[in-house]
């Protein structure tokens, strides 16, 4: 994915342009880069994800909790073992923009990312609706919006 394309698919529902407050914090952001290779070596696609400074967030000011759910490997083995033994079909799902998708209860100011600055508006900065790659509370937000259905 390039980084036009995650540009095109944050600016869809995920952040609003505003004006710079001068009492608000703003969290910078920086682009990541991966190559994805095939089996045998080769480059099958460049990926580029924009994601949120989290390291430059304070608890208590930008977030108040954080989660880290995890899949206990014997509760993946009894999980697989039960659907075998009564005959039900398991699915995967790979949600392309899944950290898109969590509604944040805070105020979160981003920078512009770079080369992606509107004209004539370079001072002005994102408001988040829905997290981003990188905050401390994106996983707490998306299991929160995964809750509700």
């Amino acid at each position: 994915m390039t980084m036009e394309e995650e540009v095109n698919m944050i600016e869809k529902k995920t952040w609003k342009l505003i004006k710079r407050h001068v009492d608000r914090k703003v969290i910078g952001v920086k682009w990541v880069f991966i190559i994805k290779l095939n089996p045998d070596g080769s480059i099958n696609k460049h990926k580029a994800r924009l994601a949120v400074k989290g390291y430059a967030q304070i608890f208590g000011v930008d977030f108040f909790g954080t989660s880290a759910p995890v899949a206990r490997l014997d509760t993946i083995r009894l999980l697989l073992a039960v659907a075998a033994r009564k005959g039900w079909k398991l699915f995967q799902l790979d949600v392309k923009s899944m950290f898109l998708n969590g509604l944040l209860e805070e105020e979160i100011y981003v920078e512009q990312p770079e080369g992606f600055t509107v004209k004539g508006r370079e001072n002005d900065v994102y408001l988040l609706k829905k997290a981003l790659y990188g905050l401390k509370q994106t996983l707490r937000a998306i299991i929160a919006e995964l809750m509700k259905t």
